[in-house]
């Protein structure tokens, strides 16, 4: 068996190396370095999640995401889902820096934890998710329990 103990880092082939690092910098990720001969820019936040966006992508989709735009189903990883502090203050902060949410808040089985999905500039989706605070309302929250 091998041990897996945690995610190093998160590879994400985009179009437009500056387009993409505009858009993960208002998600709190910095430029730590470019790699020397390679077409990789590591960013980085304060809590050390790391991605490398690796900008050689080609767009031969027409602006589709060709894992969850499409009628065929592709292999593939179809999304990142990333912790928040709090999704009240995560919606805020997307609707402050005019991030469209493609699909939530919704809140999966009986968790207190509710999702917003969202689009990177090549249409890779992030899941944004976080606590609901007990009493704490969220406008246009959908409870989705696929046990109901």
């Amino acid at each position: 068996m091998i041990e897996v103990t945690n995610v190093d880092h998160l590879g994400i082939r985009v179009t437009n190396e500056t387009g993409s690092i505009a858009f993960y910098e208002q998600l709190g990720f910095k430029v730590e370095r470019r790699a020397d001969g390679d077409s990789v820019t590591i960013l980085r936040n304060s809590h050390g999640i790391e991605l490398n966006l690796v900008y050689n992508g080609v767009d031969l989709t027409g602006g589709k995401n060709i894992l969850m735009d499409v009628p065929e189903k592709h292999t593939g990883y179809t999304h990142m889902a990333l912790n928040v502090g709090s999704i009240s203050k995560a919606l805020y902060a997307l609707k402050e820096q005019n991030i469209a949410i493609s699909q939530g808040p919704v809140s999966f089985g009986r968790s207190d934890a509710a999702s917003v999905f969202i689009r990177d500039p090549d249409r890779n989706v992030i899941e944004l998710r976080g606590n609901i605070a007990p009493g704490e309302q969220i406008e246009g929250l959908e409870r989705y329990d696929p046990d109901a």
